[in-house]
């Protein structure tokens, strides 16, 4: 089937109109009218290249939601009609340790939902950038806000679950002083499931302009980060960091906040690499640096049921997919509070 679609043909093009081709739904697919994709940083970087192995044309975009418009004869837990979502992977291995514990996200053989390999034409997944997808049905979240928060919801699929993973996983809630680094698509999510969770959050940020932003979104505490005076009162002040931060900057500044034994977990992916910390910051203190990588389906919709009880959409600016590139220079700029969703209504012209 031809849908219409947003995509590059190459990393040194702009992203345009194309049609591109969606398989018929097989006996355990769930095929989706896309109504709103979500615009993710990784989306920029793969389809410019700036990533290695973007495969073209390149149909970014896995912060998917809609409505089913058609099942396999073998699905059970979605019908026509329904609200769903898709985020970032869309098959795995299934038989390997990680998918058997409902960490797809960690499975050696996870496809996403662009720019992985399959079977389907041409070759490779194409995303959300475009008026339908067709996804096994393992891989369909169930969205249960109202229908108009749907546009809000959207971020959550890849922005809502690379940040409650890690609240999640280090166990963040009641009586956790918790750091969140950035404040942007991922930042902003980072706050208000850190504060949802019961956490004391501070939330730092190299503008000032951000301070009033930050408590509105839930932050207890605002720091400014360029500020010495201000980032020395938290020196061995919090448990947790939530490093949300997309470029390249001083790690040590911020392992220096963290108490004995505590993390700081890099969510944000650089296009090159952060300068190496200095090790007397973790050896000092038992300190930890780790990462995390969106989640596995079990814990998305774990994330977005939880986002649904609480009221938890991500702020975002609404754009028409002819708008795309333009979108992606004001992020670069971080001119947008927080996130881009694409209309999806836009793509028919």
């Amino acid at each position: 089937m031809q849908v219409k679609a947003y995509g590059a043909h190459a990393g040194d093009k702009p992203l345009e109109a194309i049609e591109i081709s969606r398989r018929a739904p097989g006996t355990s697919d769930v095929r989706i009218d896309i109504a709103f994709c979500g615009v993710c940083h990784s989306d920029l970087h793969q389809v410019r290249a700036e990533w290695a192995g973007t495969l073209f044309p390149c149909v970014p975009g896995h912060e998917i939601v809609g409505r089913v418009s058609a099942v396999g004869d073998g699905v059970s837990a979605f019908k026509p009609g329904d609200l769903v979502g898709v985020g970032c992977i869309v098959d795995s291995c299934r038989a390997c340790d990680e998918c058997a514990d409902g960490q797809e996200n960690y499975c050696n053989h996870m496809i996403g939902t662009y720019n992985g390999r399959t079977d389907d034409a041409p070759g490779h997944t194409l995303g959300g950038y475009s008026q339908q997808i067709v996804v096994d049905q393992r891989y369909v979240l169930r969205v249960r806000h109202s229908e108009d928060q749907l546009a809000a919801v959207a971020p959550l699929l890849c922005a809502g679950i690379t940040t409650w993973s890690p609240l999640r996983h280090w166990k963040v809630g009641p009586g956790k002083k918790v750091g969140v680094v950035g404040i942007g698509g991922l930042g902003h999510m980072g706050i208000k499931l850190a504060h949802a969770l019961g956490a004391h959050v501070v939330a730092f940020t190299t503008s000032e302009s951000k301070r009033d932003a930050a408590l509105a979104l839930g932050a207890d505490e605002v720091v400014v980060s360029r500020n010495a005076k201000e980032m020395a009162a938290h020196r061995q002040h919090l448990d947790f960091i939530l490093n949300t931060v997309a470029a390249p900057h001083d790690l040590d500044a911020f392992l220096a906040l963290l108490k004995r034994d505590a993390t700081m977990v890099l969510v944000g992916a650089p296009a090159t690499p952060h300068p190496s910390p200095n090790v007397f910051s973790l050896i000092m203190k038992r300190r930890s640096l780790a990462g995390s990588l969106i989640g596995g389906i079990p814990e998305t919709q774990e994330m977005l049921d939880f986002c649904a009880e609480h009221g938890i959409v991500a702020d975002i600016e609404m754009i028409r997919a002819d708008e795309i590139n333009t979108a992606y220079e004001r992020m670069l700029e971080g001119d947008v509070k927080y996130r881009f969703v694409i209309d999806n209504a836009s793509l028919a012209g």
